[in-house]
């Protein structure tokens, strides 16, 4: 283990929740930054807002500490060998959401080359700028326009888009990933508290990520209204306009065509065996036996990203409101992507 990059990891986590939590511990300069790149970040992309860039950098900051890192790390053997030059083709839809493949790159020993999404191009720059202001040694990442001369891939994008990869790539070792979402299974039992944490895997990041319930599987007595009352907190969301031009599309979709669906001004549900929803709006289907939830969940295994539960289920789940707050041990598609960079020749 690296433990130079280790200590120069556990200083970014640190700086990053003094900046949100102890801001008089920082220089001037570094909380002009910090504030400068935050509202860079959200006029090139509305979509993150200063509360959602905060979210991400305070679960990062979690991570970032040496009870974290130290156990995800320990999991692996780590032997010397010559680095490779591993491309990322990082996804854009949260803040910061390929930064996991970042770290996993330069904590295996090997070079990143980083191909950023078009709608996340400030704040891993910055936060890499930071995490080499604390590194002697020059971090071993280039961020680049077209990737050339990689001996791995790891990419996350949309299916059509891992198809073309996975051809393109056939000759590297790769990972590719393609669109996941997120369930939720209810048992009614539930508390106010419980919904309202299940509201906080529905609307973080306004639903956009595979972590994000989008598909609420119900027991055939559970009254919609109950969640709509406890989905009231999150009732700001409409205020946003993007997300609101989503609302008011998809509205106006379902009257035309005269669809089925229950509303409460801020997001609408309609019963619907898909897994995937449009933004806005969260799909739902009800039960009579949870085997039968079961079923549908191995069925569409590869199209799930993580199931959050108060039920008992055979699969491993997360409770209510921790969706969108993995470990580091924790994979996207369960793909190991520690052991695969371990594993390259």
């Amino acid at each position: 283990m690296n433990t130079a990059l280790l200590q120069s990891a556990l200083q970014v986590g640190q700086t990053i929740f003094d900046f949100f939590h102890h801001e008089e511990k920082l220089t001037y300069e570094l909380k002009q930054q910090f504030k400068e790149k935050l509202r860079e970040t959200e006029i090139k992309n509305a979509w993150f807002t200063q509360e959602n860039l905060r979210f991400a950098l305070l679960q990062w900051a979690e991570m970032l500490t040496e009870k974290e890192l130290t156990a995800w790390l320990k999991a692996y053997t780590w032997k010397e060998k010559a680095p490779k030059n591993i491309g990322l083709i990082l996804a854009g839809n949260l803040p910061m959401v390929g930064f996991h493949d970042i770290l996993s790159v330069l904590f295996s020993g090997h070079h990143a080359m980083i191909k950023l999404s078009s709608k996340d191009t400030v704040l891993i720059p910055f936060i890499l700028q930071l995490w080499q202001s604390f590194h002697r040694e020059p971090l071993p990442f280039t961020i680049v326009e077209k990737l050339e001369n990689i001996d791995a891939l790891i990419a996350t994008g949309s299916n059509n888009t891992a198809q073309y990869l996975s051809q393109y790539f056939k000759d590297i070792p790769h990972i590719i990933r393609k669109n996941r979402t997120s369930v939720a299974v209810l048992s009614g039992e539930e508390t106010d508290a419980e919904i309202q944490n299940l509201a906080k895997d529905i609307f973080t990041y306004f639903g956009m990520g595979c972590r994000n319930v989008t598909r609420l599987f119900l027991p055939k007595e559970m009254d919609l209204a109950r969640l709509f009352e406890n989905f009231i907190p999150y009732g700001e969301i409409i205020n946003h306009h993007a997300y609101a031009n989503n609302y008011d599309y998809n509205k106006a979709i379902f009257l035309l065509n005269q669809d089925e669906f229950w509303d409460n001004n801020f997001v609408m549900m309609r019963e619907e065996q898909s897994l995937f929803s449009p933004l806005s709006v969260l799909n739902f289907s009800r039960y009579e036996n949870i085997s039968e939830v079961e079923e549908f969940l191995t069925k569409h295994n590869e199209e799930i990203q993580c199931v959050v539960s108060s039920v008992v289920l055979e699969r491993k789940t997360e409770a209510l409101g921790n969706a969108q707050c993995p470990s580091l041990g924790v994979y996207a598609d369960n793909v190991d992507t520690m052991a695969f960079l371990e594993g390259l020749n």
